[in-house]
């Protein structure tokens, strides 16, 4: 039996079957419901593809106030991902194997990430970005009085509300719409926000029940888009009246979505150059091939389902986890390829974790806290944050308490890697919340200055003849990227050296294939949040 904490409140003491039941029923209605455009997200329905498009949004103009052209993208494991077979703890692995002796990961399939704690496997292909430096897991994240409904507790992390507070605006709408209230009026050239699937997630929308992003349900609708640049073929009709009645309204709807251009455009100045499996690498492989294209827009969801695992969670469990890892990897190999990753953050969020003890199903039922994972260079080092979950300290109904208030990563992103004001980040979250350094996000602003700035790498430049040496300080250890261009910022050469410790570093240079004396090259280093570029002349 699994305890609902909402049933509880209504003082309904329902088996967990009939409670999980219930709680779908409700979910599905509710986001129907906002689909239809009933309450709550202020979409269109064209006819059976709900999209939401946004008629004015100011978080371009936030952004670019901020002179910040950093990008997040959210990655929604929906329906409650169970933390302890994505993050195992092998420092208490005979506590773990007791609790779930049918589905619990063994440990000759874990990949280590410290003493305490491993990841199976099936998430090899993140492996690279951990040796990197790119990866970081949150350990037990949730909050006070965790809701086990998952649409309640979705609506919790979307809203950034507290557990008894019912909030219908979104963290993410609320911040632009109390930064631009005119934002009906003025509509900005690029979409601010897209998101595929999770339709009814509140995270971009404002307190008019208005979301303030383009949304559709799955990478197709968006694939369509992209390389149609509209919703609809309108001379795809019958010939007849009525084929013409159907093309003036497809037409009507596709000139509607205002953004099927913009984001046609910035898709057919890219491609990708990863082959990418799956739906969620589908969603991942169009993100970036937007960001590639040059889209502006700064906030990107895709969406992850099947985390419900009641019964059978060998069978789906390790294939959702080798979907998520493989799409990530593919996603930051992608970016790499047009320098285009540095300035991309992913975070996961799941609405619950679940309960340690397997249940009669060989399943997971609802339970409390669970890890978030992030990855991008911008964490500057990989990292477990947080003490992590003892397995013997259980909340009074049995479950893993949090350790890290997930408002507190909320927080710490928006002021430490969108750049926003102390004080306008406890306004948008509804309160304080304590920041994370352990992150390692550090403010950058492409232009003015910044109190979260980092300071410059300290360098010396030497030169013989045809021969440069560039010696630099590191004071954290972090990836570092070097090429040599030319002054019209071609790239001639790839002089990354990769991962490298705290200190002293050389980097060597020869210049003899290039012989045009005179001629003026630049050499771009990158460490973590740290930029270089120097002029280097052919002797």
């Amino acid at each position: 039996m699994c305890d609902h904490n909402h049933n509880k409140r209504h003082g309904a003491a329902l088996e967990h079957g009939e409670a999980h039941q219930q709680d779908h029923q409700q979910w599905s209605r509710r986001s129907f419901l906002r689909n239809m455009g009933l309450i709550g997200s202020g979409s269109m329905v064209l006819s059976q593809m709900p999209i939401t498009a946004l008629g004015a949004s100011p978080l371009t103009h936030s952004l670019a106030n901020a002179n910040t052209d950093r990008i997040l993208v959210l990655i929604r494991l929906k329906g409650g991902n169970d933390g302890l077979n994505m993050i195992v703890p092998v420092g208490q692995y005979n506590q773990y194997q007791a609790g779930r002796p049918g589905i619990a990961i063994p440990e000759n399939q874990l990949l280590q990430l410290d003493d305490a704690f491993a990841m199976p496997d099936s998430m090899e292909p993140l492996n690279s970005l951990w040796q990197n430096g790119a990866m970081k897991v949150v350990h037990s994240a949730g909050y006070p009085d965790q809701n086990l409904s998952h649409f309640r507790s979705s609506d919790i992390w979307a809203t950034a509300s507290d557990a008894n507070e019912i909030e219908t605006s979104g963290w993410l709408g609320r911040w632009l719409e109390n930064e631009f209230p005119e934002f009906l009026v003025n509509p900005p050239t690029d979409p601010p926000a897209i998101q595929i699937g999770g339709a009814g997630n509140l995270a971009f929308t404002n307190t008019e029940a208005t979301n303030m992003g383009v949304v559709v349900n799955n990478p197709d609708q968006l694939a369509r888009i992209a390389q149609d640049g509209q919703l609809y073929d309108p001379l795809d009709v019958p010939e007849c009246y009525y084929g013409e009645q159907l093309s003036f309204v497809r037409t009507v709807a596709n000139s509607t979505f205002r953004y099927a251009q913009v984001i046609n455009e910035a898709y057919e100045q890219a491609g990708n150059e990863v082959q990418y499996s799956s739906s969620l690498g589908r969603q991942f492989a169009l993100i970036a091939r937007l960001i590639k294209g040059g889209l502006s827009t700064r906030l990107y969801m895709v969406t992850l389902d099947g985390f419900d695992t009641h019964a059978g969670q060998n069978n789906i469990h390790p294939r959702l986890m080798r979907e998520l890892s493989q799409g990530v990897s593919d996603f930051y190999q992608d970016l790499a390829t047009a320098q285009a990753d540095t300035n991309v953050l992913c975070m996961s969020i799941s609405e619950f974790g679940r309960r340690i003890e397997q249940n009669a199903s060989q399943g997971t039922d609802h339970g409390a806290a669970s890890p978030m994972l992030l990855f991008g260079d911008g964490l500057n080092g990989n990292g477990l944050v947080g003490q992590g979950p003892d397995l013997t300290e259980l909340d009074p109904v049995g479950n893993l308490p949090y350790e890290t208030d997930f408002r507190s990563v909320y927080s710490t992103i928006l002021e430490n890697w969108l750049c926003l004001p102390p004080a306008s980040v406890d306004q948008i979250m509804g309160q304080s919340f304590n920041r994370i350094p352990e992150l390692g996000l550090a403010c950058q602003t492409t232009s003015g200055t910044n109190r979260n700035r980092v300071a410059p790498l300290e360098h010396q430049l030497l030169q013989n003849g045809d021969q440069v040496t560039l010696r630099y300080y590191l004071p954290v250890g972090s990836r570092v990227r070097s090429e040599l261009l030319d002054m019209s910022g071609r790239r001639l050469q790839d002089l990354s050296p990769g991962w490298q410790t705290p200190g002293w570093h050389d980097l060597q240079i020869n210049l003899r294939q290039y012989r045009l004396a005179g001629a003026i090259y630049l050499l771009r280093m990158q460490a973590g949040q740290r930029v270089l570029v120097k002029k280097i002349m052919v002797q």
